[in-house]
């Protein structure tokens, strides 16, 4: 799948139990969204809508796989996301299509449908888990995300951050020299402490494996609450070198994709015992993935928090009320609502730091047949 592709497609399909229409829907970032991996200016994203057949109730869900990051950002997507819709709309139970073992290799198509299903099962009205924040009455912590770029720019967004109340800043960097990113850390540690002011670091697997002591020793200066992906996953041998003898807590991140069955994923938090792990669902397979993640985290005192992967207001507002099922402290990753132009009106809002539901502002509809 070619992310420059931007040719229309909408799918529509009716089935024994459910009717299914797919549309792509080209989100576009307020700026050049950078990570170590490359640039992005658009981000193509597919809101599957179900119907139940019988009672006429609707369901709608959002496959948002990654370029860069999801192993089934490839040409034959589409085909295969059509595949497993048809499959959903013949078969005698929802539920059915998240054990096929054929789904597990497409983890935001996985995410999509169960989120589409379960919104169904819960009536339509996108409240996927009844708890305090999916009612209106409960934020949710978050961090400040500030995005690689030059040293100007990223200066511009953390004291933007800042200025919103955010009292965790999380920097993505790898993408400008080491000195400029740690300049801008010296400056932000300057002015508040880490009592104010908790930093969070991301560098997406741009350190070498040589250099990357060196460079977590340097960091730590800073009073860095956690880094994520300090090296490039798969070097399973050096990460859990550095998780044992880093100056700062280190956060699974990429390492975790593509690990689908229990066996392997035990096998390799016991292999690393890292500090943290981050988990994005659309990456992973889902809620019920996720869920399984968090498990296997805890029995070994790992601790973990949750990130939105660059989904729309749909997927982010599951996530989030997933999030919400857990009695979370720290601040997650969801923050990602005003990246786009033009994303999908929601009831969500973020506040000092906090995203909630604003129970008084309604869902824009999604353009399915525009």
């Amino acid at each position: 799948m070619n992310a420059t592709n931007f040719n229309p497609y909408n799918f529509q399909y009716q089935g024994k139990s459910l009717s299914i229409q797919i549309k792509k829907y080209i989100l576009e970032f307020n700026f050049l969204a950078r990570t170590s991996r490359g640039s992005m200016q658009y981000k193509p994203t597919y809101f599957v809508k179900v119907q139940d057949l019988a009672n006429g109730k609707i369901g709608i869900g959002e496959c948002s796989p990654l370029k860069g990051l999801s192993l089934e950002y490839r040409a034959d997507y589409e085909d295969k996301l059509q595949y497993f819709c048809e499959k959903l709309a013949d078969a005698d139970f929802y539920e059915s299509i998240l054990s096929l073992n054929s789904i597990v290799a497409f983890p935001s198509i996985r995410f999509g449908l169960e989120m589409a299903v379960k919104d169904l099962i819960e009536g339509g009205g996108k409240i996927f888990f009844e708890n305090a924040f999916s009612q209106g009455q409960e934020p949710l912590p978050i961090n400040g995300l500030v995005w690689m770029g030059d040293y100007d720019f990223m200066l511009q967004q953390m004291e933007e951050k800042l200025a919103a109340g955010f009292t965790c800043i999380k920097l993505k960097i790898g993408g400008i020299e080491f000195d400029k990113e740690c300049e801008l850390l010296n400056r932000l540690r300057k002015d508040f402490s880490p009592k104010k002011i908790t930093i969070r670091l991301d560098a997406n697997g741009a350190f070498s494996t040589e250099s990357a002591m060196q460079k977590l020793e340097t960091l730590s200066k800073f009073d860095v609450h956690s880094i994520e992906q300090p090296i490039k996953q798969g070097q399973v041998q050096e990460m859990a070198a550095l998780c044992k003898k880093t100056p700062i807590p280190i956060a699974l991140d990429e390492e975790l994709i593509g690990i689908n069955q229990i066996n392997k994923k035990m096998a390799l938090l016991d292999a690393i015992q890292p500090q943290y792990i981050i988990l994005k669902p659309s990456l992973l397979g889902g809620f019920q993935a996720s869920e399984e993640w968090i498990s296997l985290a805890e029995e070994r005192n790992i601790d973990w928090w949750i990130t939105s992967a660059l989904e729309s207001n749909i997927g982010l507002n599951a996530v989030a009320q997933f999030t919400a099922n857990y009695n979370v402290k720290i601040p997650q990753g969801l923050g990602t609502g005003k990246l786009y132009k033009n994303n999908i009106d929601s009831p969500l809002e973020i506040n000092t730091g906090e995203i909630k539901i604003n129970k008084n502002k309604n869902w824009q509809e999604v353009p399915f047949d525009d």
